[in-house]
């Protein structure tokens, strides 16, 4: 009877934001993975919206960090802190006899058997009853509508904040994938450096992700586009306004752009013929944050001769799918094994 009143929980952990799929009910929290912790104290301070404001304007006690890095934890004390805070926003209408939900959490492809297992016990620290794990581009391409299940290829690039995730999937399963560990993050640090030696001008990481939303592109624009930015001159020390210019973006986002198409053409190479058909009749599918980034689909549409498509939502694609897939959890179990079964240890 009490199980009832428990409404299991999908997880989309990223390196820049985490969401919460709540099963039933959808989407319902959505924030930066950001915690504020005090120096001296060694107790959290703030955590997601309120954390992200404090980024670059915090006084000396007090630190605001990101303890995910490249999509796995970088700290394990405060990601677990942080998984408790976001289920707790998760479950504000909570039932007096309502138990500890299952959890399910996406991670990348490439993880190792140790980070997965920190996953598994941050959430179970959490509070989670039982927790799992599904790979990102395997919720990826359920929550973008794509035939997983079936005997057909779909090819999805998850670009999030720390990985860029490449995988080809048929029959419930991945048949070839790759992990690289350049997303999001290093977009904003290569237009930090890029101004940096420019212009001798040093900007924050909120500033440089502006600039990457506002008028970055993977393609010289048509019509360029300037944005007015402000930092600190590095050579005099004094606050500085300048203007850049759309161009100026797309030649610092470069390097950055070609590894993620170099990872698509790797993997592309790995496939086996007859889904590589399947895939060119289909086409590619782009989701997470990085698949926003102007001419991108463009970008790889003309490196691989293959048609491009961006998810409809692509920024919910991987929470969508980690919720769906734990409504589906025996099938998803049986078929891509990529539950963690904590029962039978």
């Amino acid at each position: 009877m009490f199980g009832s009143f428990t409404k299991d929980l999908g997880i989309d952990l990223g390196t820049a934001n985490t969401l919460v799929y709540v099963k039933g009910r959808g989407i319902i929290v959505r924030e930066p993975s950001v915690v504020a912790l005090r120096t001296d104290t060694k107790t959290i301070e703030a955590v997601g919206d309120a954390a992200k404001k404090m980024i670059g304007r915090t006084p000396g006690n007090i630190r605001a960090i990101r303890p995910m890095k490249d999509g796995v934890i970088a700290d394990f004390e405060t990601t677990a802190t942080m998984i408790r805070y976001f289920l707790r926003q998760a479950q504000k209408q909570r039932w007096l006899f309502q138990r500890h939900p299952n959890v399910m959490v996406c991670v990348p492809s490439g993880i190792t058997a140790v980070e997965k297992r920190a996953v598994e016990d941050a959430t179970k620290q959490a509070g989670a009853r039982e927790a799992y794990t599904i790979e990102e581009p395997f919720a990826a391409a359920i929550g973008a509508d794509l035939p997983v299940w079936e005997p057909t290829g779909s090819m999805v690039v998850d670009i999030g904040g720390g990985t860029t995730e490449v995988a080809v999937i048929s029959l419930g399963g991945i048949v070839t994938s790759r992990s690289i560990r350049i997303a999001g993050d290093e977009m904003d640090e290569a237009i930090i450096q890029y101004i940096k030696r420019t212009y001798n001008l040093m900007i924050g990481e909120r500033t440089s992700e502006t600039l990457k939303m506002e008028i970055g592109s993977a393609l010289p624009m048509e019509k360029p586009e300037t944005l007015e930015i402000r930092g600190r001159d590095l050579v005099s020390g004094l606050p500085k306004t300048m203007s850049v210019s759309s161009d100026e973006i797309t030649d610092s986002l470069q390097d950055t752009v070609n590894a993620i198409v170099e990872a698509v053409k790797v993997t592309l190479e790995k496939c086996p013929p007859e889904l590589s058909a399947d895939i060119m009749d289909r086409g590619i599918v782009l989701t997470g944050g990085g698949a926003l980034l102007r001419n991108l689909d463009r970008l790889l549409a003309r490196e691989t001769g293959m048609p491009v498509l961006v998810a409809e939502n692509p920024l919910d694609c991987v929470a969508i799918g980690t919720g769906r897939a734990l409504e589906n959890i025996h099938l998803f179990k049986n078929k891509s094994g990529s539950g963690s079964r904590y029962k039978q240890r």
